[in-house]
């Protein structure tokens, strides 16, 4: 034992007394901790540490939904063709369940395909005849609509210079004729998309005959393929998909029809020429919310005011306002609104989005998958929530199912 000095407490031989902190070095280690006791070099606040956790992951969503756009974009014939296919699919299944009730499946499958052939083909026939029968007459009237819009133009408010229709319509055949050759190659290049979307129908028709008629052992192979533990999610997630799909497309192939009858008889009561193919342009128009009926009614008004005069092109016009006040306010909420429950906005929106992507073809896919993602979304969710009992603890057990009654009884 040794004495440290006078005062001090004895300190064993060989043994280290402990250094004890400077005053400097006390005050930097406070100054360094945080009310949390974490470095100052660590600090940072959780709504930043939050945010940044949110931004790379929404990042790196963002790349894999970028890449499969791509992917997507480069096998462009065999999706369409699949898309395509669950149209079929989805219309026709329930007339292939009715049939299939008395008949063999394959049989019920053949006959609903072969209606459908001749059901749409004669349509399209007739609008195709409609076209030839009417072409003289219109071409008739065409040349006349032409010089009554020209002189039309020249009085008040307008007071264009006389001749500017048909000096256009001049115009247009002198640039027709000097540029041939390029609009040959385009006619070639035309061409090879009819070959392309006539493959991709076929296509669509191999697959939709195996959807309709063993659809449900294909997933049910599919959901053998997965984890025993997550089969049943995505059977959940599966089958909402498929309901919000199959709800979508009958429902717009029904406003769509009913939007095309519409504008059948109206522009028959104003005897506009070449209501059939306006008619088939009208339901083809509409399968592209919000902007396809008027494009469409946009085309007859044209076809009005050259064959019928100013006032008929108005009240075509005025067509535009009518079915889109139906549409909106009658068709959408009571055919669609029990399958789709997506704001006009998201629908505006991804409209745009869909057309900035892909054209057209993105524009009519834009809605029915945004509407199967939200459809997804929205069901594990709800599945996800606990269930509670009155004053306890979440209950123990598998989740109840959206809207379905107590088990005591009460709503």
């Amino acid at each position: 034992m040794g004495v440290n000095g006078a005062g001090r407490r004895p300190v064993p031989l060989g043994s280290r007394r402990p250094r004890l902190p400077s005053h400097r070095a006390r005050a930097d280690t406070r100054a360094d901790t945080t009310g949390r006791g974490q470095p100052s070099g660590e600090h940072v606040s959780p709504g930043l540490r939050t945010a940044a956790g949110y931004t790379w992951r929404l990042a790196l969503l963002g790349l894999v939904a970028f890449l499969a756009v791509e992917v997507l974009t480069r096998l462009e014939l065999p999706v369409v063709a699949v898309f395509v296919a669950l149209v079929i699919t989805s219309v026709l299944r329930p007339p292939v369940d009715l049939l299939a009730r008395t008949m063999p499946r394959s049989l019920a499958v053949l006959i609903t395909l072969l209606c459908t052939t001749a059901v749409v083909g004669g349509v399209l026939t007739l609008a195709g005849t409609t076209v030839a029968t009417e072409w003289s007459r219109l071409d008739n009237e065409l040349r006349g609509g032409l010089t009554r819009i020209d002189h039309w133009l020249t009085r008040a408010p307008f007071h264009l210079r006389p001749g500017t229709v048909t000096g256009l319509r001049a115009k247009i055949g002198e640039f027709v004729s000097a540029h041939r050759s390029a609009l040959v190659s385009t006619a070639l290049t035309g061409a090879s998309r009819v070959v392309e979307l006539v493959t991709g129908l076929a296509l669509a028709v191999f697959c939709s005959v195996f959807f309709l008629h063993s659809g449900e052992r294909m997933w049910s192979w599919a959901q053998q393929q997965l984890p025993a533990r997550s089969r049943s999610g995505w059977d959940r997630a599966g089958r909402a998909a498929w309901r919000t799909f199959a709800g979508y497309t009958r429902g717009v192939l029904i406003v769509a029809a009913s939007n095309a009858v519409l504008v059948g008889i109206a522009l028959a009561i104003l005897r506009v020429p070449l209501v059939m193919p306006l008619i088939v342009l009208e339901f083809a128009a509409t399968l592209v919310p919000l902007i396809g009926s008027p494009i469409a009614l946009a085309i007859a008004a044209v076809v009005a005011l050259a064959a019928r005069g100013p006032v008929i092109a108005l009240l075509v016009l005025a067509l535009i306002v009518v079915i889109g006040q139906i549409e909106g306010h009658l068709l959408h909420p009571l055919v669609l609104s029990w399958s789709v429950r997506i704001h006009p906005v998201v629908i505006a929106v991804s409209v745009a989005g869909g057309a900035v992507l892909a054209g057209v073809l993105g524009a009519v896919v834009a809605v029915p998958v945004v509407s199967v993602a939200w459809a997804v979304l929205g069901e594990l969710r709800s599945h996800g929530r606990p269930r509670r009992s009155a004053g306890g603890p979440p209950a123990a057990g598998p989740p109840a199912r959206p809207g379905a009654a107590d088990s005591t009884g009460s709503g």
